[in-house]
């Protein structure tokens, strides 16, 4: 029974750091007057834990403010050189690999190309691992403060330890792209479909911050999807919720990359509108062939609006969410340009009561989402681990 005592009262401290953690790290610096009221907890579990933070470097001061009528109130933060983290972005054309710390700020970058045609796994295993290493010799990062790597690929991500990938696509079957690297780096690893982990950016840090329940959308070459339902992302039974992309918006339509007919990824994404306005481009030339037919105002656009608007109906009578994130290179650049017309067609194809245009913004994260999210799947653990190394130096 004392063994039993004593694990309940570790992973009530770790429940506490966790709290205090996650309230410094998405609230911005506190007080730890503030932090009591944040979290519920009391002012001596405050003052102790943070004693605790403070001795590892994982929190470091940051500055002081004026109390009513007693002496300045010291403000803590985590602190961004605690560790950092790898994030990887498996794109069409490239994979992006990029440094973080704590503050999700960019430390260092590598981009590798890859043929659209060809997108061999190990080919794409060796270009992640020479990226990592890449970004913490130029981020010049103690290899003990990187705290792991995140990977966002297309295709769905089976739960497990060997990270299979099924990415029609690329001509993935069951490819075990966690074992492959984990045979290279022995850096914790973490794989997820690159469009929940670009999800999961915007509801931290972008356009869904704030919300319980949301859709956000990625429209580049193709389109995916993040499902949001009580403020975490929804995966389903096998993972494959939010495949957005797959939704029929036409009986017997076009053939989509997915090999079914109908798919909104036959019709919208980069590479679709581009088929169907005749223009014939590799992958690599995408974002400049769609810039050119938005400049000559191609009928194609307007259908593709039209069709968005479908699509998004579809989400909304489903889901009902308080807000609709486009994302993605192509909805960028679509929504730049057209989001009073995306959000009217949405509203020509739903019910008025359960949807607001205004609830369908852009994304503010740009092209690094993706990257950036597979990062905050490194991030995630963090909070809740309570044996944090020590001898990690502060920030200057």
């Amino acid at each position: 029974m004392g063994t039993s005592g004593r694990r309940t009262v570790r992973d009530l401290r770790r429940g506490n750091r966790a709290m205090l953690l996650r309230a410094l790290y998405f609230g911005g610096p506190a007080s730890r007057n503030e932090l009591s009221a944040e979290t519920g907890l009391s002012p001596a579990t405050v003052s102790t834990m943070t004693g605790d933070l403070l001795a590892d470097n994982v929190i470091v001061e940051a500055g002081q403010v004026d109390s009513d009528g007693g002496r300045p109130r010291v403000l803590l933060k985590v602190n961004p050189a605690y560790g950092y983290a790898v994030g990887v972005d498996v794109g069409e054309t490239q994979v992006k690999v990029e440094l973080f710390d704590l503050e999700m700020n960019v430390r260092a970058r590598a981009h590798y190309a890859v043929r659209s045609a060809k997108h061999d796994p190990e080919l794409v295993a060796r270009h992640i691992l020479a990226g990592v290493d890449a970004v913490i010799a130029e981020g010049e990062v103690p290899p003990g403060q990187v705290l792991g790597v995140g990977v966002g690929v297309p295709g769905i991500v089976e739960p497990g330890g060997g990270g299979l990938v099924r990415a029609k696509t690329f001509g993935w079957q069951d490819v075990p792209l966690g074992a492959l690297l984990r045979a290279g780096t022995p850096l914790p690893l973490f794989v997820d479909n690159g469009a929940k982990t670009m999800g999961q950016a915007e509801l931290w840090f972008g356009s869904g911050r704030g919300t319980r329940d949301a859709i956000i959308l990625l429209v580049g070459s193709g389109v995916g999807g993040t499902v949001v339902t009580d403020g975490r992302i929804y995966r389903g039974a096998g993972q494959a919720a939010g495949e957005v992309g797959h939704l029929k918006i036409v009986a017997g339509g076009r053939e989509c990359r997915c090999g079914a007919r109908g798919c909104l990824e036959a019709y919208l994404g980069a590479e679709a509108i581009l088929d169907r306005a005749g223009v014939v481009a590799d992958s690599a030339d995408e974002e400049a062939a769609l810039a050119r037919l938005l400049e000559e105002g191609s009928p194609v656009v307007g259908e593709s609006v039209e069709l968005l608007g479908v699509g998004l109906s579809s989400l909304v009578h489903l889901f009902n969410p308080e807000r609709i994130v486009i994302g993605g290179w192509a909805g960028l650049m679509l929504g730049g340009r057209l989001l009073p017309e995306i959000r009217a067609a949405a509203a020509a194809n739903t019910q008025a009561q359960p949807f607001n245009p205004e609830s369908v913004v852009l994304g503010r994260l740009g092209p690094d989402a993706v990257a950036l999210g597979a990062a905050t799947l490194v991030i995630e653990p963090f909070f809740g681990d309570a044996a944090f190394p020590a001898c990690v130096p502060t920030i200057a």
